[in-house]
């Protein structure tokens, strides 16, 4: 009689991510498309997505430039007229935004645009102060240690609690770091099966070694990977199968593959629907083994891996 060989455990983990002192759940809500400016919805939407786990609660300043927005900083004082209409909404997330891109020069990183912008940031959100404060982009005329001065003073001054970094290389994060007497606790790459380099340039190999907590922007490729459109048909097919496995949405399974990297990556989803939402927390639940993952990357490469 021959024993077919047990599952093993999930890749996938549905517990809480650490940012500093705050627990986040593996979903977090994106305010990119948040631009809306009706407040009961936007109340509902993000009421919808913490009944779901979503408790990171991303924003920037430069939100509001797409999507139908009105102009920079807009997406942060529509989330901060949410949270000021209703009272107790503020405690049940953990607030993350981000500055340092000043279009048209497009970065800016100095000590004094980095301070004002942060100020400018808490006033938009009506609030005292900001869990998680990321530098959207690396400013490359700027020297890491007046970044490093205009963060200290503000974590000081507590008007940020923690401090991350975005679209930056290891080299950019680990400069940073040098300077900083505390550590850098997110790091926000783009990632998702259609594109892997966080995978192969360090990014998340630096979060393993330093326990900083990825936070993946795009984990739907801007939504392609739930569509399917554009997609290499292998990849579709690889998907599909796991899905129907799975019982749940393309989409899902795409979130899932984030979710299941050994980082424990915070997937970011920006959907505007109440019923998305839904659908893409069951990404939490999925079960995916190493024979799945991989099989996921080859489709996603078009080759096999060596």
């Amino acid at each position: 009689m021959t024993t077919l060989p047990s599952r093993s455990m999930s890749l996938v983990s549905s517990t809480p991510r650490p940012l500093g002192p705050f627990d986040v759940g593996p979903i977090g809500f994106g305010c990119w498309r948040f631009t809306d400016a009706d407040v009961e919805k936007g109340r509902a939407l993000l009421e919808t997505a913490l009944d779901f786990g979503m408790n990171l609660v991303d924003n920037a300043d430069v939100y509001g430039l797409d999507f139908g927005g009105t102009g920079f900083g807009r997406n942060e004082e529509i989330l901060g007229s949410v949270l000021a209409s209703t009272p107790g909404l503020r405690d049940r997330i953990v607030l993350a935004t981000k500055g340092g891109i000043l279009p048209p020069t497009p970065y800016n990183s100095s000590a004094a645009y980095i301070t004002k912008a942060c100020e400018d940031s808490l006033r938009r959100l009506q609030v005292e102060h900001i869990d998680l404060y990321q530098i959207h982009r690396p400013d490359m005329y700027t020297h890491p240690s007046e970044l490093a001065s205009a963060l200290t003073a503000l974590r000081t001054a507590g008007k940020i609690r923690e401090v991350g970094v975005s679209n930056y290389t290891t080299a950019q994060t680990d400069a940073l770091q040098t300077y900083l007497g505390f550590g850098i606790v997110s790091d926000q790459p783009q990632f998702s099966l259609t594109h892997l380099d966080p995978m192969r340039d360090g990014t998340l190999d630096r979060c393993l070694r330093e326990g900083s907590t990825p936070l993946a922007w795009s984990p739907l490729a801007g939504g392609s990977l739930a569509t399917g459109e554009g997609l290499a048909p292998e990849l579709v097919a690889v998907m599909d199968r796991l899905a129907e496995r799975e019982g749940v949405s393309r989409g899902a399974i795409a979130v899932a593959f984030v979710l299941a990297h050994p980082a424990q990556p915070v997937a970011l989803i920006g959907t505007q629907n109440r019923g998305r939402l839904a659908e893409l927390a069951k990404a939490a639940t999925v079960r995916l083994e190493r024979d799945d993952v991989y099989a996921l990357i080859q489709a996603s490469d078009g080759v096999p891996l060596p």
